[in-house]
């Protein structure tokens, strides 16, 4: 069961129109290729797919860093790269949240090995509570300082992706 809302649907759906807005007009209708990052990122990006107005393409990476548990291990691996041939592209790299900045620090390394043309960060929450890497988050949907939230594709162990709203911390039973 989860404790109280942080981030209503309202507000949610509104900063996802406003992030669709200024990365609209950023890329000046420059192709750009959307990639979520699973299982968390999927959606914020289907809202903020439709948000965008210019083309996209969208395409999805997997990489496993915390499992069940709700801190990262610090190891990144990855498990399901893109499809898309990105060389030459920009890359819009979208997750659900940025905690301690490993994996996107990790991911921002990988894509610039692939040659693309530019990666940025739109992060739904960027968390700096226990931030580790330095990573520079573009486009942030809602900065939070603590604690632990779900819904709105934020899981507790799979848990809760499917709430509406963000929610703070996870009530045992």
């Amino acid at each position: 069961m989860v404790k109280e809302i942080v981030f209503s649907s309202r507000q949610i759906s509104d900063r996802v129109q406003e992030l669709g807005r200024e990365i609209t007009s950023d890329y000046n209708n420059r192709p750009l290729v959307l990639i979520g990052v699973l299982n968390g990122a999927f959606v914020f990006l289907a809202d903020l797919a439709r948000a965008i107005e210019l083309p996209v393409v969208i395409d999805f990476i997997r990489v496993a860093s915390y499992g069940d548990a709700t801190t990262t291990s610090g190891t990144i691996r990855l498990t399901k790269p893109p499809e898309t041939d990105l060389t030459g592209k920009d890359i819009l790299l979208v997750e659900d949240i940025v905690d301690t900045g490993t994996t996107l620090a990790w991911l921002r390394q990988y894509f610039k090995e692939h040659r693309v043309a530019s990666v940025k960060i739109c992060a739904l929450i960027d968390k700096n509570e226990r931030r580790v890497a330095e990573v520079d988050v573009d486009y942030s949907g809602f900065q939070v300082n603590q604690g632990f939230l779900v819904g709105y594709g934020l899981d507790h162990a799979e848990q809760f992706r499917n709430l509406p709203a963000i929610y703070s911390g996870v009530v045992d039973e």
